[in-house]
């Protein structure tokens, strides 16, 4: 196993992608076909996904180096991919182009829908995260170039194999865009590259939060079985999201190791339950403190709980300034001194603002068509060790250190074996209907 030193690298360069524009002709080795149409699967038909799709072929539109069409549908709910095929002939009828026969439905069917594929189409993948490792793999392995939703997994054991995920495909020559989109947003670019050039000092502390109303629940249906209750549900249960921590916070956890442009040591936290009553796996609040190499500090709040106090964004303080921005925030500030007061603000956005979901659709499609070098899996995959790092401290209650996590072999959820709906989940309630929760200082997620 390799340390974290060894896999740290740079990664905030990869931001700088969003705003390049090639001028290379396209280049058939890696789209190989008859003619120039960059054929698109969809795999997870939920709104992300169904919105993701119109990104997509949005942003073909955009940027003008050929046409594309979806032209593959998969889930594992008959009723979400027929009201993603319905959407798509309502609003985008020409780029839409999928018979009932490459429209897929089960366990198995992200395999027909990428067998579908010519190498070097593209594949979009926006099931929920434990998925993810074993998709992308599929794909890689394929030669289908890759668009994942975060997050991009639920264990170390996912990690590391989206790791290799990524190194494959970099071997051959294909692009892997992560749903990380606030590093394609312009405004925070600008922002991000003016903390990074000095001015609000040296980087000290980070906040990141995401508070605010509790996050839904869906009771059992009748007939519907107990995995395909867990999947409805997907963010209320670890194995399936990572927990609230991870998938909800991935953002903003994200831009707060890009404004100090490294990734934490360690984490020590609180977590736990205090009001929510639902019968499902989820933390209702979170505070994780993580410690950077040189000994700064990201604090992570995360809160789903009514009538609380609401916040959604990142403030970073230096030795001169601080700064606000972030998912959640639209236009980024940063103020001299400590005090957000509108005497002491010295920088606003501005200038143009981007449709970040379309524009990393964009960026894909340029380094497709121009074979250009793009692949964000690493970062993708050290945000997502992020959130898992502190997700354990949260269940623990005791200081987690990253290199002896991502050497971790103790994995939450073995999907590559689910072959039906009608399959044991992976967590099983008690006679009264209540799943296990962690307690912290006894609970110990990855071993």
């Amino acid at each position: 196993m390799k340390s974290r030193r060894e896999f740290l690298k740079k990664t905030s360069v990869a931001a700088v992608g969003s705003a390049m524009v090639g001028s290379m002709l396209y280049t058939p080795a890696v789209h190989a076909a008859e003619d120039n149409t960059l054929r698109v699967a969809l795999v997870g038909c939920g709104g992300r996904g169904t919105g993701a799709g119109i990104d997509a072929m949005a942003a073909a539109t955009a940027i003008q180096l050929g046409p594309a069409k979806i032209v593959a549908l998969a889930d594992v709910f008959e009723n979400r991919l027929n009201n993603t095929a319905q959407i798509y002939e309502d609003q985008i009828p020409e780029q839409f182009d999928c018979p009932a026969e490459r429209r897929f439905i089960g366990f198995d069917a992200y395999r027909h829908a990428i067998d579908s594929l010519r190498p070097g189409d593209v594949a979009l993948f926006a099931t929920p995260p434990t998925f993810r490792p074993m998709h992308v793999e599929y794909a890689i392995n394929k030669g289908v170039n890759v668009f994942m939703e975060k997050s991009f997994a639920v264990d170390p054991v996912g990690v590391r194999r989206m790791l290799q995920n990524g190194k494959n495909a970099t071997e051959k020559n294909l692009k892997v865009s992560g749903g990380l989109m606030s590093r394609h947003s312009i405004p925070l670019q600008q922002c991000i590259q003016r903390i990074h050039d000095g001015i609000i000092g040296d980087v000290t502390t980070i906040w990141a939060y995401r508070e605010h109303g509790p996050v839904g629940f869906s009771p059992r249906g009748e007939g519907q079985s107990e995995l395909a209750h867990q999947i409805t549900n997907y963010s209320n249960f670890t194995w399936i999201n990572g927990s609230f921590f991870l998938d909800w916070l991935i953002h903003n956890l994200d831009v707060s190791c890009w404004t100090k442009d490294a990734w934490p040591v360690t984490a020590q936290a609180q977590g736990g339950r205090a009001v929510r009553t639902e019968k499902d796996q989820l933390f209702d609040h979170y505070a994780v403190e993580f410690r950077f190499e040189d000994g700064t500090k990201l604090m992570a709040q995360g809160r789903h709980q009514a009538n609380t106090w609401g916040f959604f964004g990142d403030v970073v303080f230096g030795t001169k300034g601080c700064a606000v921005l972030g998912e959640g925030i639209s236009r980024p500030q940063i103020f001299k001194g400590w005090k957000m007061t509108p005497e002491n603000l010295i920088w606003e956005h501005q200038g143009e603002f981007n449709q970040q979901y379309r524009t990393e659709h964009e960026v894909l499609q340029r380094a497709i068509r121009q074979d250009t070098p793009h692949n964000e899996t690493e970062r993708c995959c050290w945000a997502t060790m992020t959130g898992l790092l502190g997700l354990a401290a949260s269940e623990s209650g005791v200081e987690e250190n990253w290199d002896a996590l991502l050497a971790s072999d103790k994995s939450i959820a073995n999907v590559d074996a689910i072959q039906s709906i009608d399959d044991p989940a992976p967590v099983q309630a008690d006679a009264e209907g209540h799943y296990p929760i962690a307690v912290p200082g006894i609970t110990h997620t990855f071993g």
